[in-house]
């Protein structure tokens, strides 16, 4: 892997074979025999739980639990650390099957920011937990700002902000429903779909339902803003 890429990561590795193995899927490991990063995405999320809500308890020296919580959730979702992947460029350096290449698997949300979470699986690893804050910060520090400019707003459930943006405009409750569901037992994925005035705007994944509804809640506040 080039040193571009860990240059973009943040983190030079002693060990580039952990980059390596951060960016395989698991299709590319049954092809070819090898070890995919899945290992490493478990690691990586319970390291970017801590460094995050460590960063969100320095920004927000006043917010509750919950409050953190729910701004935890917006700069860790699968949607923002997908972001975090296409920011770094992670899709053409990504390892993958012929069938999972075939069906987009470079720009799916999933499996970049399972490759995001895998990378600082791999950090952790090579350099210890002391490497990881600062890389954590460099990817989301951005979007912390964000949250920092929008004041209380930005802490609010993006369910509860889309519902007031809604009836602000007098197009009723969102409605929310689910599309799929895909996955093993131990690791479902849900797609949800989120409706406005009978208008489907957005949708959004999560390793819950809950998850998925505020993926999707968010994507519907962002197309409409846009607007």
């Amino acid at each position: 892997m080039s040193d571009d890429l860990a240059t973009r990561c943040g983190h030079h590795f002693a060990r580039p074979e952990l980059l390596e193995q951060a960016l395989t899927h698991r299709s590319w490991a049954h092809e070819n025999d090898g070890d995919d990063n899945e290992r490493l995405e478990f690691l990586g999320d319970a390291v970017l739980q801590t460094c995050s809500t460590v960063l969100l308890m320095e920004r927000f020296p006043d917010a509750r639990e919950g409050e953190l919580s729910r701004l935890r959730s917006r700069v860790v979702s699968t949607r923002a650390l997908a972001g975090v992947a296409r920011e770094l460029e992670l899709g053409p350096q990504l390892r993958l099957g012929v069938g999972e290449e075939a069906t987009g698997g470079r720009t799916r949300q999933r499996v970049l920011a399972c490759a995001v979470e895998a990378i600082l699986g791999a950090v952790f690893l090579d350099a210890g937990f002391g490497a990881c804050p600062a890389v954590v910060k460099r990817w989301i520090g951005g979007r912390v700002d964000a949250l920092q400019r929008q004041g209380h707003r930005g802490w609010k459930d993006p369910r509860s902000r889309l519902q007031e943006l809604t009836q602000r405009l007098g197009k009723g409750t969102p409605t929310y429903r689910v599309t799929e569901t895909d996955g093993p037992a131990h690791a479902l994925l849900f797609a949800v779909e989120v409706e406005v005035d009978g208008e489907a705007v957005a949708s959004g994944l999560g390793s819950s339902k809950r998850e998925a509804f505020r993926e999707a809640a968010e994507a519907a506040l962002d197309a409409m803003e846009a607007r």
